[in-house]
């Protein structure tokens, strides 16, 4: 469905923005869930006394929304999200899942955050140090709409008009949300996966591992059998339970296994016209190597 980053500075309004904005979703019967620091039970003061920690916390929610980001789900990432290149790496993070994204930005003064910080402190309930919040003001990198990690970029400015789920930014955000995609119209697209990150096909590459390493094997018992038989004809060279023997009639040199492997090899890897060739294990490139090498070798 999407992800959703929040952006803005501490005690921004960001936690009641994304609280309206989850409510609205789910009202429409949307799968939402919001990750933040408290959802991960990292408190504030903690996940930022120094960078060490802060790296930590920010590796903490990067995998969180990792394992939580799908084409069924709208995740909302309720934090700071206060540097730039942090914001690129969640934007990647939605483009390998091919999903919708978008930022909501709470555009609100130093001085207001500062006097939120101070009446959520008076009230017992959880707020920054003056330390740890004049570090993280200072540090904050305000989005940009140019930036494609930061477009499409929704500002709330929650200081000057009532944070609730009529705010135009809101109500913007959750147009795009919920909007259907319409090829023609192109204001609401997925991110489409690149090759850089795209899952990689391992059937085969594990395939042509397997092929590989399956017919150096055996190979190397057809060498070591000649090197115990002295030359000659070796009749039921055993390759394994399961696999078929082999029968050498002549002596064969090490130069002509290796031609006849690299032509089975390519044979048995080329494309054909219905698609790719299917996933092959060790045991069975061993019994297709085995019979070809009984035709090749066999009968000579």
């Amino acid at each position: 469905m999407a992800l959703v980053l929040m952006c803005g500075q501490p005690c921004s309004g960001k936690s009641t923005a994304a609280q309206y904005l989850s409510g609205a979703l789910q009202s429409q019967s949307f799968n939402v869930r919001v990750i933040d620091e408290s959802s991960l039970h990292v408190d504030r003061n903690q996940g930022y006394a120094d960078m060490p920690s802060e790296k930590n916390l920010r590796g903490v929610l990067r995998s969180e929304v990792d394992r939580s980001v799908s084409k069924d789900s709208i995740i909302i990432v309720d934090s700071l999200n206060n540097i730039k290149g942090y914001r690129y790496e969640l934007w990647c993070l939605a483009r390998a899942a091919g999903t919708r994204y978008c930022v909501l930005y709470c555009d609100v003064e130093e001085s207001y955050c500062k006097t939120w910080n101070n009446a959520r402190r008076e009230k017992g309930e959880s707020a920054y140090s003056d330390k740890i919040f004049d570090d993280l003001v200072r540090r904050f990198e305000k989005p940009d709409r140019r930036n494609r990690w930061d477009s499409p970029l929704f500002e709330l400015k929650p200081a000057e008009e009532q944070t609730n789920e009529f705010s135009s930014a809101i109500l913007d955000a959750l147009s795009f949300l919920t909007k259907k995609i319409d090829s023609k119209s192109g204001d609401v697209r997925l991110l489409q996966p690149t090759i850089a990150t795209q899952t990689v096909r391992a059937s085969e590459t594990n395939s042509l591992y397997e092929l590989d390493r399956a017919t150096q094997d055996v190979i190397n018992i057809l060498i070591d059998g000649q090197a115990q038989g002295y030359g000659g004809a070796l009749n039921g060279i055993n390759l394994g339970e399961g696999l078929p023997t082999i029968n050498i009639q002549r002596t064969v040199g090490l130069p002509e296994l290796r031609r006849l492997r690299r032509t089975f090899v390519k044979l048995t890897g080329q494309t054909s016209l219905s698609g790719p060739p299917p996933p092959i294990d060790a045991q069975s490139a061993k019994r297709m190597f085995a019979d070809y090498l009984n035709q090749e070798l066999g009968t000579t």
